[in-house]
């Protein structure tokens, strides 16, 4: 009996070898994702041997975008976007404006249409989250002040990009795309009124009847205890918001998944959903990837190199420059700049959206997602390249002090303490690097308890915040001894370390012993084979996050235990 399994078969052969090519490109050092696409491409039609069905892998493919974009809303924070708007929000404009540019000059060059530079341009512009997490997460900087605004830089990247999305469909004619289903005698004006209309519709449902129906739900299947049930909950609601979206609103699945995810978040078990289908996600995005791979032309390498290399230049270095100008203009540190430059040396999924969305509506040949998805992948497997070279680059930048003062901009006023604090807050004081989470409630301890301390945070927003509240504080990288001296290190009694950026704390140990000898210091980390280093190196006391937590949960049993009555 014989059955149709070209499903089965696509399934079977993407992911069977997207495992084996993304095992291969992470033994290289290489992220697997660059792997994934390396198997689409083996499977795609331009390549002798296996060839997958296209249209299934494309349906597939859709569900993979869902997916990603449930995720992406899932975890979207507008806490932690708020504490570094200043710099991410008009930086990421800025850039993708930049950007844009720059490939809609090289589209024009190459004698495209407008329409068709603007989606290659759009789709060189914004990075891949995917990417950008794993880098962080490897280097163990995800949670540093760095991290948190190159995450918050592609946050606002995603945002731009979904609402892209949702406006060029409308576009599209007007830019000498497709005109299907689009009444020619309707204005570009009504269009778009119509298009925003029907995403205010969606966004207030989702914001008056989502927020409180989905959690809700999410809660009542929570509480039958089939973890099989809680799974099916979130992928359904994923799956089935971004449906009916598109049904009933007539806006893209991405958008609807983006929502879903957002509205989730909004349960006290949105962890817990992230986690349980976090599995689904993962082998979605590989199917998601792996199609991608088989729409690309391996012919491009050879027909079009420097069309190719131009493309790869505006991805790794012409958006990286334009950060790097953007976040030192806005007066942060070229440290920062750097770590926001290396994090936008590339392109991913969104790209790839963009990029089959443009085709879909006939507004960029062929050719532009063949040069992209080239520029991805080469872009993807150097990256670890650039973000390497980060270290060697800052270094050099302090070895050249009048070149770093270019773009450290001292001439800040939040990197200096003002003239006004008062000496006796000056002396004996403590040092406390970070003002987090930890670091806000050890100052709250400080305060109670009447000691005077001085805070160094890299968040300007949080520093000025600060000031206005009569504590001193001063604006850089503890890492780098100008800021120390401007917290008075030399006249401190402890310099407490609540950061976790622990990339630096070796440099800000150094710097504080030298010029205060007897100074006694505290470390904050999370692994313990740092902590065993640091405490080789006498950095003095160190605590570990999990360690502390234990400790104070076997301490609070111990002593109900000891209480008369309790046994």
């Amino acid at each position: 009996m014989h059955h149709d399994v070209s499903l089965i078969t696509t399934i079977a052969a993407a992911l069977g070898f997207g495992l084996v090519f993304g095992f291969l490109a992470t033994r290289l050092k290489l992220p697997a994702l660059v792997g994934y696409l390396a198997a689409g491409i083996l499977l795609g039609p331009t390549t002798p041997g296996f060839v997958a069905d296209a249209a299934l892998a494309g349906q597939l493919a859709e569900i993979g975008v869902m997916l990603m974009m449930f995720g992406v809303g899932l975890h979207f924070s507008l806490d932690d976007l708020w504490e570094v708007r200043k710099v991410a929000l008009p930086g990421a404009v800025l850039q993708i404006a930049a950007a844009t540019a720059l490939g809609m000059g090289l589209a024009h060059w190459w004698g495209w249409s407008i329409g068709g530079g603007l989606v290659f341009g759009l789709a060189l512009s914004v990075a891949s989250t995917v990417v950008l997490l794993r880098a962080l997460e490897e280097r163990g900087i995800l949670d540093s002040f760095n991290g948190r605004i190159a995450v918050g830089w592609l946050v606002v990247e995603d945002l731009v990009t979904v609402l892209v999305l949702v406006l060029l469909p409308a576009l599209a004619p007007s830019l000498g795309g497709a005109t299907e289903g689009h009444d020619p005698s309707a204005s570009i004006w009504m269009t778009l009124a119509i298009t925003l209309g029907q995403v205010a519709l969606f966004v207030g449902f989702m914001l008056l009847v989502g927020r409180k129906l989905f959690p809700w739900i999410l809660w009542q299947v929570a509480r039958t205890g089939s973890r099989e049930l809680f799974t099916l909950c979130v992928i359904a609601a994923a799956v089935g918001i971004a449906y009916a979206s598109t049904k009933l609103f007539g806006i893209s699945f991405a958008l609807g998944a983006f929502f879903g995810g957002m509205v989730l978040r909004e349960s006290a078990l949105a962890h817990r959903a992230a986690e349980e289908s976090l599995p689904l996600r993962d082998a979605f995005a590989v199917l998601f990837f792996v199609s991608v791979g088989m729409l690309f032309e391996p012919a491009i390498i050879v027909e079009q190199p420097l069309q190719l290399l131009a493309v790869v230049a505006i991805i790794v270095f012409g958006k990286s420059l334009a950060a790097f100008a953007l976040v030192v203009l806005l007066r942060y540190p070229a440290q920062t700049a750097l770590m926001v430059s290396a994090s936008l040396a590339q392109i991913g999924e969104f790209s790839f959206i963009l990029a089959a969305l443009g085709i879909s509506l006939k507004l960029m040949p062929h050719d532009g997602q063949s040069l992209i998805l080239a520029g991805a992948i080469i872009s993807i497997a150097v990256n670890p390249i650039v973000f390497a070279a980060t270290g060697p680059l800052g270094r050099w930048l302090g070895r050249n002090p009048l070149l770093a003062a270019k773009f450290d901009r001292p001439a800040d006023p939040l990197a200096e303490l003002p003239m006004s604090t008062a000496h006796s807050k000056l002396a004996g004081q403590v040092v406390l690097v970070g003002y987090g989470r930890v670091g806000r409630r050890i100052a709250q301890t400080l305060n109670a308890n009447g000691i005077h301390y001085v805070v160094a945070e890299q968040n300007r927003e949080k520093v000025d915040e600060l000031r206005r509240a009569g504590i001193p504080a001063v604006a850089g990288n503890a890492g780098e001894p100008a800021v120390l001296i401007q917290a008075h290190i030399a006249h401190a009694r402890m310099l407490v370390i609540a950061t976790p950026d622990t990339f630096h704390v070796r440099a800000m140990i150094e710097t504080a012993r030298t010029l205060n000898p007897n100074i006694k210091t505290v470390v904050r980390t999370h692994s313990e084979e740092e902590a065993d280093l640091l405490r080789e190196e006498q950095a003095g006391k160190v605590f570990i996050g999990e360690e502390e937590l234990a400790n104070g949960i076997s301490d609070y049993v111990l002593e109900t235990f000891r209480e008369p009555g309790k046994h």
